[in-house]
């Protein structure tokens, strides 16, 4: 999947939307990490979502497979192949293995996760040539703004 002229400033736009899902995730205490999906073919926004790990007592609760489920209801699909999932960190594996089983087409993150971060940082399920798909992925998107986000509220919870 190539990249068009404009695709770096709709990335920017796309991810401003995450970041202010991210920023939802703060009145429930979670980790503020927000993701969005996109259809490419439009550039619409078809599904958002925030960390609810803490507010739902769920572990698998984290934005990207909160974002991909909606997706997948919006599009009446699990395949999203013409789908981007713009998200604030990048993905654990958990995550990234969700983009790879939904067949995401683009994965867009902000800040990288050197502990689990699973879209090229720690692992890499989305270049992994024994899997049989792999997603076209723009790192660093936003990537202070979306590390400032998380670095913030780690240091608020260390001092409480």
């Amino acid at each position: 999947m190539g990249s068009g002229p404009n695709d770096h400033h709709d990335e920017r736009e796309w991810m401003d939307n995450a970041l202010r899902e991210a920023a939802l995730a703060l009145v429930h205490d979670d980790v503020p990490v927000g993701a969005v999906v996109v259809q490419l073919s439009t550039g619409k926004i078809v599904a958002r979502a925030h960390n609810t790990r803490e507010r739902d007592h769920d572990p698998t609760a984290h934005a990207e497979v909160l974002a991909l489920q909606a997706a997948a209801r919006a599009a009446g699909s699990w395949r999203l192949t013409d789908h981007a999932l713009v998200v604030t960190l990048e993905p654990c594996p958990m995550c990234a293995g969700a983009a790879w089983s939904a067949r995401i087409g683009r994965l867009v993150f902000g800040a990288a996760d050197p502990k689990a971060g699973s879209a090229g940082s720690l692992y890499n399920f989305a270049a992994d040539p024994r899997l049989n798909h792999e997603i076209d992925v723009v790192a660093g998107v936003r990537a202070q703004e979306c590390a400032e986000l998380l670095t913030a509220f780690f240091r608020s919870r260390r001092s409480s």
